[in-house]
């Protein structure tokens, strides 16, 4: 049996935001692509994930102090993210995420962002290995 990797279900060559981008744009980005994860890079470098809870949260926090306006990618992500190889068995990757609570992980090979595998894929491709499995009785 073959064991399917990260790389062979990801979404390649996924959509990311500078971290001198403002907010605004990232928000944008979202809602047009209808996503909610955006890596955000400095140059091909990954630095942070950028989720539609940290904007949705951002603008809830929102006042005189805290003007989202003046806000970039790179102060609103999480740093680090979780990132595998393209090569990181799939079963590792959801234990991970699963474990970690987090709802994605970014492909990385050779310090590049080559894709990115959603919690929206995951259970895209659970449906996809369901309806492929024949049910004896």
């Amino acid at each position: 049996m073959t064991t399917l990797t990260i790389g062979s279900v990801m979404t390649p060559a996924p959509l990311t935001v500078s971290e001198d981008d403002p907010l605004d744009r990232a928000r944008r980005l979202m809602v047009r692509h209808r996503i909610h994860h955006v890596p955000v890079v400095r140059g091909e470098e990954v630095v942070g994930m950028l989720t539609d809870r940290d904007l949705h949260l951002i603008s809830y926090l929102a006042n005189d102090l805290l003007r989202e306006a003046d806000l970039v990618a790179g102060d609103a992500c999480v740093p680090d993210p979780y990132t595998v190889p393209p090569d990181a068995p799939l079963d590792k990757v959801l234990r991970d995420m699963g474990e970690r609570r987090i709802g994605s992980a970014l492909v990385v090979r050779n310090g590049r962002l080559v894709g990115i595998f959603t919690a929206h894929d995951a259970c895209t491709q659970l449906a996809h290995m369901l309806g492929a499995m024949t049910v004896f009785e």
